[in-house]
Parts: C-alpha cells; structure tokens; sequence
C-alpha cells in the first residue's frame, strides 16, 4: 500500500484482531472497549491508546473522529448470536451490532472490517446493519470463513463483513478465498510436539459428543469458558482413546498460543476471565490472513 492506512479497533477486547493487522503492517492508532480486564491485557501489548468506552453510547463521537481513521475494524459482542450463547437477538448485544455500523455510517472511513459469529446473518440484526453499511454508500463483501483453513489450528467458523465505500458488493471476495489452505490445520501442523502432550479433554457441552482430542486434528472452537475433567465423564464411542490420568484440559496459556497469541503475550487476571477473554479474541493468524487479504485487495485495485 502507497499510502499508510489509519485503523481504529472497536470492541477491540484483549486484542487479537489488533495484532493480526498490525503484523500485517497495518497502523493501529487507537482502540476502544468497554471491559477493564480486556483493556488493562491489551494496553500491555501495545504501544498505541485503548480507551475506554460505551460504544452503545452515540451521542458525542469526536474522540473517535479525532484519530481520523480511513478504516475501521471491531468484532462486536457476539453472545446474542453464538451457539454457544442464549441466541436471543432481544437481549441487548446485538444492538452493539447496530451501534457499530452507525459509527461506520457517521465517520465514513474508506473501509471497514467485522467479524461475527455465522449466526448473525441467519438473524434480524444483519438486515438493519446491512441497510445502514449501504445506506452509506458501501460494496459489501461477506462470507463465512474457517480459521483453521487461514492458519488457526482450530475449528472456528467465522462471518465476516468488509466494506469499501463506494465499492461494488462482493468485488474483494476472491481475495478472502484464493489463498486459503487446502485442509484443516492440526494443532501437531502448528506446534509441533511441542505441548508435551498427545491428548487433552474439552468439556463437551453434553456427554452426546466427545470429550477427548488428538492434537493430530484441529481444535475445537475455543470457547470463553473452560471446566476441568468432571469425574464422572463416561466415554464416548468417538473419544480416540481411552481416559486416563495423563489426559487433562488445556492451561489458559494453551488455550490462549491455540487462539494464535504470541508465547510472551502478557496476560493479566482471573483464571474465569481469563478464560472468558481468550475465547472472545479473535485469533490472530486469522486476522493476519483477513488482513493480508484485504492489503492485497487494496494494492491491486484501489
């Protein structure tokens, strides 16, 4: 890219999707959040201001203005949506969604990014959003991705929604597709051995499905919440092997290097929230890939 676009991260959390456009050589001037751990982790990690914020609240947005962002990127809460959450669009995150695209539509930068979970283009909320992104003037480009084909070790689908203002709808898709990988990749594909470990157990949401994994297969979905063995798990057919002592759930740390966050990443809180933060982040080789792909787009085309 000529010229250094200036990027502010909103809902940026503790910082994943920051990182992954920074590496890409992005400039991140300033990010906001509303969640003290979250904003405590992620002013450890960077040089650059996170603020706290009510992102819900519209009335006055000149400090956002005030870094006059050509692009901005955030990942609003994503519960009232997620199959892991209540998805119930009438509880009041979703509105974040809302609240999100009217910033968009009030600052008109040259691009936007988010990232959601695959439920919200099944929902109400996607069309208000939609209308306001085209309503000022934005090609739309959205499609759901997989993180473990864009250098995750980890199955974690992901809708995502790119705008270029005054673009045409779906003229940077082939730029999100053409480089993904041809399969799934391991967490042995990333890590190697390592680990030190061969398995390790994953509280099924029910005892209907398995508990038990190979690092030999991608993750399953990080979640925000994480248990330790339950004493009474009774097996499952599909489990690769049997349990033992030796298998046990993943550390915070673990489960944050599967999220794709640097080894010497600098974590800060309790084990609950910690976890809560880590499974809200986006990955951030896969913000790296949406990055690279969205640079490229911009080099061959603007």
């Amino acid at each position: 890219m000529e010229k250094r676009l200036t990027l502010v991260d909103l809902f940026c959390g503790c910082g994943g999707l920051s990182l992954g456009f920074q590496n890409a050589g992005f400039e991140i001037a300033a990010a906001y959040d509303f969640w003290d751990l979250a904003i405590n982790i992620y002013g450890k990690n960077f040089s650059h201001p996170v603020i706290k914020r009510d992102l819900g609240d519209l009335s006055d947005l000149s400090d956002i203005k005030s870094f006059h962002p050509d692009f901005i990127i955030g990942g609003p809460p994503c519960q009232d949506y997620s199959t892991s959450g209540k998805r119930d669009e009438s509880l009041g995150r979703a509105a974040l969604s809302v609240a999100y695209a009217r910033i968009v539509d009030e600052i008109r930068p040259l691009y936007f990014f988010m990232e959601n979970v695959p439920n919200m283009q099944k929902g109400e909320t996607i069309k208000e959003v939609n209308a306001i992104f085209k309503g000022a003037g934005y090609g739309l480009n959205q499609i759901v991705l997989d993180a473990s084909l864009c250098g995750v070790p980890q199955k974690r689908l992901r809708f995502i929604t790119f705008g270029v203002l005054g673009g045409t709808d779906g003229e940077a898709l082939p730029y999100f597709t053409k480089n993904l990988a041809s399969k799934s990749m391991t967490l042995r594909d990333y890590f190697g051995d390592s680990l030190g470990f061969q398995y390790y157990f994953r509280v099924p949401t029910s005892y209907k499905r398995r508990g038990i994994y190979s690092i030999d297969e991608p993750s399953m979905t990080i979640r925000g919440v994480d248990r330790p063995v339950p004493k009474g798990y009774p097996g499952h057919p599909a489990d690769p092997v049997p349990m033992s002592a030796e298998i046990r759930s993943l550390t915070c740390h673990e489960r944050s290097m599967i999220q794709t966050f640097p080894s010497d990443y600098i974590w800060e809180g309790a084990k609950t929230q910690l976890n809560q933060a880590i499974g809200n982040a986006v990955p951030v080789k896969f913000a790296e890939y949406i990055a690279n792909s969205i640079k490229q787009f911009i080099d061959e085309t603007c």
